[in-house]
């Protein structure tokens, strides 16, 4: 990775982890699609980079909330979201090596879906949801974090609109994100596709993401809940809209 592209790479996951300790979500979001549109480094790579991240960032989160995690709906998604990571993780694979645009295109539907999500308010419901729901969730957003190394977007949706203290809520999707995260580190080295180690000076960004989520808590812009919901949403979609629309040029073109 050339100093230009590392020091892009660094501003860009600083805005993001700023952003998720503000938002909830959007670490995988923002810097995949950051990658996803300035061809930083390969989208394999990003995913691998961002997953050991994301692990540094939850971590550095649980360290005095773990007493609060809802164990059995942690056990259910996980149960769930491990063996679809699996299957995601060898689809980004395959379509990476054969499938570059229809890659751009499902990372750009996913950020838009989230984009959407995120600018909606949730409703908490009256009762709390079944074990299947739970199992469900888990395994969609197992798909996506195996692909893309976003797996929080389901999750949050699913979470937020349980009747739950907020508190439980926030400690269990950390949790459920930082061993995801792990698993697929792990599949990473266990499968010899660590990035060169010119890529892996994207780890630089550890310091950076530490700093970002420090700053987030203690100096939060001077904004509401809901601008700065409204501000990640406009760039997610954007960004989403600028992934997906080209490639959808492009597979159109070779069908024709």
């Amino acid at each position: 990775m050339s100093w230009t592209a590392l020091t892009g790479f660094l501003l860009l996951t600083g805005i993001a982890a700023y952003a998720q300790t503000l938002t909830g979500f959007a670490f995988g979001l923002i810097t995949m699609g950051g990658v996803g549109l300035t061809g930083l480094l390969s989208l394999p790579d990003a995913a691998m980079l961002v997953s050991v991240l994301t692990l540094v960032n939850t971590t550095q989160m649980l360290v005095k909330g773990w007493r609060d995690v809802d164990w059995r709906r942690f056990g259910l998604v996980t149960l769930a979201s491990w063996p679809a990571l699996f299957l995601g993780f060898r689809m980004l694979d395959w379509l990476a090596a054969s499938r570059a645009d229809l890659l751009r295109l499902a990372l750009g539907l996913v950020i838009i879906v989230s984009s959407l999500q995120l600018a909606r308010k949730q409703k908490p419901q009256r009762e709390p949801s079944g074990a299947p729901s739970f199992l469900f969730f888990g395994g969609i957003a197992g798909l996506m974090g195996g692909l893309f190394s976003t797996a929080g977007p389901p999750l949050v949706y699913h979470f937020y609109r349980q009747p739950m203290p907020l508190i439980v809520v926030r400690e269990t999707l950390v949790t459920i994100f930082a061993l995801n995260a792990l698993f697929r580190t792990g599949l990473v080295a266990a499968s010899g596709q660590l990035p060169a180690p010119s890529t892996l000076s994207g780890l630089l960004a550890i310091p950076m993401v530490m700093a970002a989520t420090q700053l987030a808590r203690r100096y939060p812009p001077p904004i509401s809940q809901l601008t700065m919901r409204r501000v990640v949403f406009a760039l997610l979609f954007l960004s989403g809209v600028s992934l997906g629309a080209p490639a959808v040029i492009r597979l159109v073109a070779q069908a024709m």
